[in-house]
């Protein structure tokens, strides 16, 4: 009778211990804003505004560009845009995301760059002012820079 009250103890501990670490494991970080735009000039694939979305998770965080006003000035496969995006930080040392995600575009087609993956740190302040995309297309390097700061202000992370 006394196995049975301590394996019964051991494991009434052992669910008060888990439902109490669920309480308070911290909350997933975030990012804020989630998205900003920017003015971006990008050579031959154009300039305008441009969408940059973020998310987080922990220190890993993905950002996304998009744009109707830079087109792809010809037609790009699935998945073959090498991209790199150089965010400035006002925290610290600049950060990248890198990837080759990026739907199927036609001639003129809204450019779509993500989500490229990279790394942060609490308190990162990023802004795609004073950063650059630069995208590898059959081999051509297209380097996109903006003319001003993001709206409406750096990405900040927790």
């Amino acid at each position: 009778m006394r196995g049975k009250r301590i394996g019964s103890g051991a494991a009434l501990l052992a669910g008060t211990l888990a439902v109490t670490g669920l309480a308070l494991a911290p909350t997933a970080a975030a990012v804020t804003p989630t998205t900003a735009t920017v003015t971006a000039n990008c050579g031959l694939f154009g300039g305008g505004a441009a969408t940059l979305t973020a998310t987080q998770s922990g220190t890993s965080a993905t950002l996304k560009l998009s744009s109707t006003a830079i087109t792809a000035p010809i037609a790009i496969n699935a998945n073959s845009i090498t991209s790199t995006l150089t965010m400035a930080n006002s925290t610290g040392a600049a950060r990248v995301f890198s990837g080759t995600v990026n739907p199927a575009m036609a001639v003129g087609a809204p450019i779509v760059v993500g989500p490229l993956g990279g790394t942060v740190a609490p308190g990162d302040r990023l802004d795609f002012y004073r950063g650059s995309l630069k995208m590898v297309v059959f081999g051509i390097t297209v380097t996109c820079t903006a003319t001003g700061p993001q709206s409406p202000g750096p990405f900040v992370f927790d």
